[in-house]
């Protein structure tokens, strides 16, 4: 199986992206080749703006929670709050430059509730998924990051109220009383493209193929 991407430990400057960058193409790494950044010290932290939009190879951010917190001289709460602010920092880099960010690894592997907790907290703050040094971490990760039923019925149906909307010359409505706009029917593309990306890559019995179709049926504009 080809080479998908190569992850950078402890990047700190955008110069060290674009010296990896420069070596992998002289060495003719093909194209499709990317690079994924970890984030895991303050230095990389405060330049997470200026690495993030330093090559077009990158595309995900990953923090290192565990090397961040002992470099900060961080006590390793189960809140996470001595991490907010770096996080906060890579999500908005990550964002600015239309990357994705991975939230960090968990190493109390007794701790399951605990670790859902993180989970949660990870997707509350823009994680796009969590890194993972275990297999029974899986299930609880993937609870917590992959859409819901209910999610994915009210990404459909806001998409297709929208769309009736925007037919009768309407930019705005009400759904169950919630103020729909265009910011909301983006968020709900997203959640069923990535819906259907998981359904592509699941083998098993849950598979969403119905939901793969259904994005693609509701979300694109008439001709």
């Amino acid at each position: 199986m080809p080479l998908a991407a190569v992850l950078l430990p402890k990047v700190e400057s955008p110069d060290r992206m674009r010296l990896t960058v420069s070596l992998l193409d002289s060495l003719g790494a093909p194209e499709q080749l990317a690079v994924w950044s970890m984030l895991e010290t303050p230095l990389g932290i405060l330049n997470a703006r200026e690495i993030a939009g330093s090559s077009r190879r990158l595309v995900a951010v990953v923090l290192g929670t565990s090397d961040l917190t002992k470099d900060l001289q961080a006590i390793p709460t189960r809140d996470r709050l001595p991490l907010l602010t770096s996080f906060g920092i890579a999500i908005l880099a990550a964002r600015a430059h239309r990357l994705s960010i991975l939230d960090g690894v968990q190493l109390d592997l007794a701790d399951d509730e605990g670790f859902a907790a993180a989970c949660r907290q990870g997707r509350e703050l823009g994680f796009d998924s969590k890194t993972l040094i275990h297999p029974k971490q899986i299930a609880a990760a993937n609870a917590a990051f992959a859409p819901t039923p209910e999610e994915i019925e009210w990404s459909l149906r806001i998409i297709a109220a929208h769309a009736e909307a925007t037919a009768e010359g309407n930019g705005v409505l009400l759904v169950d009383g919630k103020l729909i706009e265009n910011l909301h029917v983006e968020s709900a593309r997203r959640l069923l493209a990535l819906a259907a990306e998981i359904d592509r890559l699941s083998a098993g019995p849950e598979s969403r193929r119905g939901v793969a179709s259904a994005y693609v049926d509701t979300s694109r504009p008439a001709d």
